[in-house]
């Protein structure tokens, strides 16, 4: 199956003298603009968008997916990543898979999706959950996000800078669940990455689950964190009160670690080029997304 990439979605932004002229009911499509919309159309039709209780690829969590999202599976998620959003090939590889309201298709200039993986190093004790300075580790990560920056720009990337807190890290201790949200920079861009977290802790491992968004999106972002942070939970045997320290593995790092990303390098500087690239995808996609809501609505009106 061929699916649509950057590329094209570029030549074709590029072939549309006005995006508006092309959206209003006078102006015809032409046969290319339609071939690419077939495509899309295709690929849009080959991801199975899944509700309800989902067992995840590792076999030690689930999820609960209500209406309002939809969940992909690793490789749909690829599709998503690497053919809609421009990521190179491989950068979902290790997903297991990804949320994304129904309201939205990943075509969309406003999509925002959630990741999901999961880190089995080990269980992550919550000891030291009262005692974190979230504004000394701030200052701390701030500094490693310069040099991540220069390392960035060395591989042809924008420079980033971390901002400061989108929202202060929080834990719940009797879910196990922590999450915080960084704003970041990116280059020259107008508008901010918001740099939403979650990690759900278990008895062996911890869930990961990012938000790929823009910072104007984060009222939105918030008032979806309780339904995601429900709907993400690790099956009987593999949860973090069935820990036993006779025989489980305990992890090298607490929960200031798993903030900071020093021990988990996806969490760095691949992820903050995944979100980049991301970005970069949707900018191209945005004339071709309203495009293809555009014509689906009206063929659906018909």
């Amino acid at each position: 199956m061929k699916y649509i990439n950057v590329f094209k979605v570029f030549l074709l932004c590029l072939s549309l003298l006005s995006i508006q002229n092309v959206l209003s009911e006078e102006q015809a499509l032409t046969s290319e603009q339609e071939q690419y919309l077939a495509e899309i159309k295709q690929l849009w039709n080959s991801l199975n968008r899944q509700h309800g209780d989902i067992e995840l690829p590792n076999g030690v969590a689930s999820l609960s997916v209500p209406e309002s999202f939809y969940y992909l599976n690793p490789t749909d998620s690829e599709k998503v990543l690497v053919e809609i959003w421009g990521n190179p090939p491989g950068a979902g590889a290790e997903t297991l898979g990804m949320l994304f309201p129904s309201d939205t298709t990943p075509f969309d200039a406003e999509a925002w999706g959630v990741t999901i993986e999961y880190e089995e190093d080990g269980y992550v004790s919550d000891d030291d959950a009262d005692d974190i300075n979230y504004d000394e580790l701030l200052v701390q990560m701030k500094a490693e996000s310069e040099e991540a920056s220069k390392q960035r720009v060395e591989y042809g990337y924008e420079a980033i800078e971390l901002v400061g807190w989108a929202s202060e890290p929080f834990y719940d201790k009797t879910s196990h669940k922590l999450h915080w949200a960084k704003e970041i920079k990116f280059g020259d861009q107008e508008v901010n990455t918001l740099n939403y977290n979650i990690r759900v802790l278990g008895r062996q491992g911890v869930l990961v689950l990012n938000f790929i968004a823009d910072m104007n999106q984060k009222p939105l972002i918030d008032s979806k964190l309780d339904t995601v942070l429900a709907l993400a939970e690790f099956n009987q045997g593999s949860r973090y009160e069935d820990f036993d320290p006779s025989i489980d593995k305990v992890a090298a790092y607490g929960l200031g670690a798993l903030v900071a990303g020093k021990v988990i390098a996806k969490t760095g500087f691949f992820a903050l080029a995944l979100v980049f690239l991301k970005k970069f995808g949707v900018l191209l996609v945005v004339g071709i997304g309203a495009l293809f809501g555009k014509l689906f609505k009206r063929r659906k009106a018909a």
